[in-house]
């Protein structure tokens, strides 16, 4: 006579609707835990399967039940997409065919700002003399025009007038602004008695630096 089986060791089907199960190996007893943590509201009913895929021969096959089995599969990475995504070319920035011109356009209005703005000494390009009339008559009056052409700087120009006779100027100063470049002197000569006369009218630049200029005139009086 056999001892009466206790009721609790012998395997039996389980409930439907029973969630405290795990997953195990086909023809094996269900196995019984305590329940640790609630299961997700979104997962999967406990009656869902996935069959898995028979391995080589010999070996058992698992099915796997319960619930985060269908969550895991839909939390794989897409291989497939992956592989055949293809980088996203960036477009290059139209900025940069405008970098040259910008570039250069900047470095000739800071050389054009320090060339006007420079703390340069002033510099004389040029002088020249003129008259409105050469040739003088009786009793009449020269009316000269030294013109001296500078860089633009800001400065002073020491000048002084020498006739031909021997007589000369006081020395004069004239200033000049920062960006004025043409500077006229004048020097008014009358002539007096009779007689025929031919002479000079010198402009001389003392500073900055010396330059010389020079007009010949003429006078007839009867």
């Amino acid at each position: 006579m056999t001892a009466p089986q206790d009721p609790r060791a012998l395997p039996g089907p389980t409930a439907p609707g029973d969630d405290d199960y795990s997953a195990t190996v086909l023809a094996s007893h269900w196995i019984r835990r305590p329940v640790t943590d609630p299961p997700p509201q979104d997962a999967t009913p406990a009656d869902a399967t996935v069959p898995a895929v028979p391995s080589g021969a010999g070996e058992e096959t698992v099915l796997r039940f319960g619930p985060g089995v269908t969550t895991a599969l839909a939390h794989r990475p897409d291989v497939t997409a992956a592989v055949g995504a293809t980088p996203r070319r960036r477009p290059r920035g139209r900025w940069r065919r405008y970098v040259v011109p910008v570039c250069v356009l900047a470095v000739v209005l800071v050389f054009l700002w320090w060339r006007d703005h420079s703390s340069a000494p002033l510099s004389v390009r040029a002088v020249a003399v003129r008259a409105d009339r050469t040739h003088l008559v009786c009793d009449g009056t020269a009316d000269v025009v030294g013109v001296v052409r500078t860089d633009g700087h800001e400065g002073t120009v020491t000048y002084r007038w020498v006739r031909g006779d021997g007589t000369a100027s006081p020395v004069r100063h004239t200033s000049l602004d920062r960006g004025r470049r043409t500077v006229r002197v004048h020097l008014r000569w009358t002539f007096q008695g009779h007689g025929r006369q031919s002479t000079t009218a010198t402009l001389r630049v003392l500073s900055p630096a010396p330059h010389t200029a020079s007009l010949r005139l003429s006078y007839d009086c009867p």
